[in-house]
């Protein structure tokens, strides 16, 4: 399996991305620049966490006019597999590929520490590997990481299974506790917190190799 691995100016977990599915899934990955128009040779895309375009204006509004991002969404369209962490996750709503918003963190202030997160649902390509209702322990490292979205969005994405993470203990005000979502075609999921951080024996846990582990075992499905 190919992975490609976004590069923004300004993103910092790139190589943390990389690094999670190249040594520690054994996969393949290439690092996709921002003015990449094709994305034909990949099987899954990463939008990774950072502060794109310095976070100008607001955290991903400038990134969502990138011309890879109109590669991702034709790739997403296609029913290709796309992850967007913390940035990623801002830049797929500033691009109206997720619903919803992230907003300034209800404290006003930036939270870097390590959350429990409750797997919300198992049936997703980022989550067969976890089981409903487990909780993993997953850094987060944002100022806006606050999800909102309108009641109705809400109330769509609770009735149709694709809210993928919630928090245990909501660090950021986020709308129900909300941490992760999957678009409508299920093949696509923006979540804040950081798995490519606690996917390796080295770092404080592997909690987040799930999340890596999950998207492989999904594709090898599509694959048969």
């Amino acid at each position: 399996m190919k992975f490609g691995v976004v590069v923004f100016p300004g993103s910092n977990c790139d190589h943390d991305a990389y690094y999670a599915v190249t040594r520690n899934l054994g996969q393949q990955a290439d690092f996709v620049w921002h003015d990449s128009e094709n994305l034909s040779q990949l099987d899954a895309v990463i939008l990774p966490g950072g502060f794109s375009y310095g976070d100008h204006l607001r955290c991903g509004a400038i990134a969502r006019f990138s011309p890879v991002m109109k590669a991702v969404k034709k790739f997403a369209d296609a029913g290709g597999l796309v992850a967007g962490i913390c940035n990623g996750f801002q830049i797929l709503t500033e691009a109206q590929i997720l619903p919803g918003a992230l907003i300034r963190n209800q404290g006003m202030r930036f939270i870097c520490k390590t959350v429990g997160l409750e797997t919300a649902t198992s049936a997703s390509a980022f989550t067969n590997r976890l089981k409903e209702g487990q909780v993993i322990q997953v850094p987060i490292a944002h100022g806006e990481g606050c999800y909102t979205a309108e009641a109705q969005v809400l109330d769509e994405l609770e009735a149709e299974d694709r809210v993928v993470f919630r928090y245990v203990e909501n660090p950021n005000g986020s709308l129900r506790d909300i941490a992760g979502i999957l678009s409508a075609g299920r093949n696509v999921m923006g979540m804040m917190p950081h798995p490519e951080r606690v996917a390796d024996p080295l770092m404080p846990g592997t909690d987040g190799l799930a999340v890596f582990e999950s998207i492989v075992s999904a594709y090898a499905s599509l694959s048969r």
